[in-house]
């Protein structure tokens, strides 16, 4: 009778242990979905995009070596923030010229540390930028969803958003008086919206 008992015991356990088991196995593909209509997934989605997508110094790429009249303040600001930040060097030359004579000049080019966070132009060879980071979502607002099933989704999502990944030399006082707009978007959480759509697999990115 006790060995009985004890065979008829184990197999309450394996069973009990096994239906465990089986509904864990069955709650993992709800908890791993993907194209499930959460917040979770929007923010995954808006995030993975602007990871591929940064913010940089200049609304358009330049193009270096670049030179600067030492009297155009206007040109020479920028340059002048990027070399005591350590990513440009700076050389100061005599530039001759037809009818006025000659100029004091600055010539600036990248350094060993600037050709580091240097992203080059694809299509516009020397041209390039320095960016100082990406938006990451801090918080999902309101999304409105269009659409059945596990694809052909389609969401209208607005979030709050800041910028994340930024480097020591974007932090300083010079950087942010030389380009205002590292400035504003260090220092706000703004609002935006995006689209995204499902693929079969996950929500991802279709617009803005």
């Amino acid at each position: 009778m006790k060995l009985a008992a004890f065979f008829l015991g184990g197999l309450t356990r394996k069973r009990r242990y096994g239906g465990i088991g089986i509904a864990t196995l069955l709650l993992l593909p709800a908890g791993c979905n993907r194209q499930a209509n959460n917040n979770l997934n929007y923010q995954n989605a808006i995030d993975d995009h602007y990871k591929n997508a940064p913010i940089c110094v200049w609304d358009q790429p330049k193009k270096l070596p670049a030179q600067a009249a030492t009297s155009d303040d206007a040109k020479t600001e920028g340059y002048d923030a990027l070399t005591q930040a350590g990513l440009l060097t700076r050389t100061t030359a005599e530039k001759k010229e037809f009818l006025i004579g000659s100029k004091q000049v600055n010539d600036y080019d990248l350094s060993a540390t600037g050709r580091t966070s240097w992203m080059a132009a694809p299509d516009q060879p020397g041209y390039g930028n320095f960016c100082y980071g990406h938006r990451q979502v801090t918080s999902i607002d309101n999304a409105i969803v269009n659409g059945n099933g596990s694809s052909g989704k389609t969401a209208t999502v607005d979030y709050h958003y800041k910028i994340a990944g930024i480097p020591d030399w974007a932090k300083s006082q010079e950087m942010q008086t030389a380009f205002p707009s590292i400035a504003t978007a260090l220092n706000q959480t703004p609002a935006a919206t995006a689209t995204l759509t499902t693929n079969g697999t996950q929500w991802v990115w279709s617009g803005q």
